[in-house]
């Protein structure tokens, strides 16, 4: 790491400007400019969480819609949004006003938990379950009026643009565009109708987001209809078990079938120290290597190296919503200190006690965990 400094004199802190120079992908280097402040001659580095949720009122009106009509084609929408959206008090009431405030309350919120910056996605299900043209229409309407609000306030915030992949085509453009807005990367809200990113159909999504060097956020939603019963038979659907297992098998769809070696510059963020995966990276291997070596029953199987090998060469993670100890530091461990960033997850999580429980973890790199790697991977200014 090397860079120039400029000081400047505020009040009773010093604000020093740092260019830190990362060694990136594939013998790249990554150069991004800093702001940090030195208080009592200490320098303190910013707390950036990164997925954190919003959406519009467009999107919620849709939404009441599609469930108001019975929600034909997505089994266990009700329970994952009705909750929210139809709440008149308590906390799926909190979670939707909160959502839908891009101003002084979620700042406000942010300063009483500490949180300098958020990088703010459109919540699950985001657009995916609306027909294409409502969905291009309404992922549209969500990234112009985040980065309105980044523009508003672009020391506080920043955005991943939200994308309708039912409409592969139209939905590379709209990230082409979102991106020249400032828009920092792409939110895919998991399935879209019990489709993956790996469908051939969603190339021009993935091909786009190589090209134009834009993270994709893999966020969890409720499981598809395929695998849904097992799951609502007992409530376990939603975040308590439900969204880390949807989202980690997306993840794995996406390396066995060989997309990483098709893309091998594309960058994949997954939320809740990896959904799980750097945990299962182990057996993951031996499992792979072996059920490929006993048999050639896997035809879609046709990555050329070991799962962990692309999980550690492509994906980054983030501690939203499970800033446990243990957890983390089995991520760290797995992953590297470079490839693992703060989240908080709001507004599911609350702010204060999510920066609470994380500060009690002793992560290798602090600075890494809450402000450098995310700089570096979503090249915020």
């Amino acid at each position: 790491m090397r860079g120039t400094r400029r000081k400047t004199r505020r009040k009773h802190s010093t604000e020093q400007e740092m260019r830190i120079v990362f060694e990136g992908l594939h013998g790249r280097t990554v150069s991004i400019m800093i702001v940090a402040s030195r208080i009592d001659g200490r320098v303190h580095m910013q707390k950036i969480a990164v997925e954190e949720g919003f959406v519009t009122s467009s999107i919620v009106g849709g939404w009441q819609k599609i469930l108001e009509d019975g929600a034909p084609g997505e089994a266990g929408l009700a329970y994952h949004l009705g909750r929210i959206i139809f709440a008149k008090e308590g906390w799926g009431y909190e979670v939707n006003s909160r959502l839908q405030n891009l101003g002084e309350r979620r700042l406000r919120e942010m300063d009483e938990a500490g949180i300098d910056r958020q990088v703010i996605e459109l919540t699950a299900p985001g657009v995916q379950v609306f027909d294409a043209d409502t969905g291009c229409a309404m992922a549209e309407e969500a990234n112009d009026i985040l980065i309105a609000a980044v523009n508003k306030h672009p020391a506080r915030f920043a955005g991943l643009a939200a994308l309708a992949p039912q409409a592969p085509l139209r939905a590379a453009k709209e990230l082409e565009r979102a991106m020249s807005l400032g828009l920092k990367g792409v939110i895919v809200n998991s399935h879209t109708k019990g489709e993956y990113l790996d469908a051939i159909s969603y190339r021009p999504i993935l091909e786009a987001a190589e090209s134009l060097n834009a993270p994709i956020y893999i966020h969890p939603r409720g499981a598809p209809p395929a695998m849904l019963g097992p799951f609502g038979e007992r409530h376990l659907e939603a975040a308590i078990w439900g969204f880390q297992s949807d989202t980690a098998l997306h993840a794995l769809r996406l390396i066995v079938t060989g997309v990483f070696d098709e893309f091998p510059k594309l960058k994949i963020v997954l939320g809740h120290c990896g959904e799980g995966l750097p945990f299962w990276l182990d057996r993951l291997d031996r499992s792979f290597a072996r059920s490929r070596r006993a048999t050639d029953f896997h035809p879609h199987w046709r990555c050329k190296n070991l799962p962990s090998e692309y999980f550690l060469e492509n994906f980054w993670t983030t501690s939203s919503g499970h800033n446990w100890g243990p957890a983390v530091r089995c991520t760290e461990e797995v992953v590297g200190e470079d490839r693992l960033m703060f989240a908080a997850d709001y507004p599911y999580e609350d702010n204060k006690q999510q920066v609470d429980q994380a500060a009690k973890i002793n992560v290798v790199n602090p600075n890494k965990f809450y402000e450098l790697n995310a700089r570096a991977l979503f090249n915020l200014a």
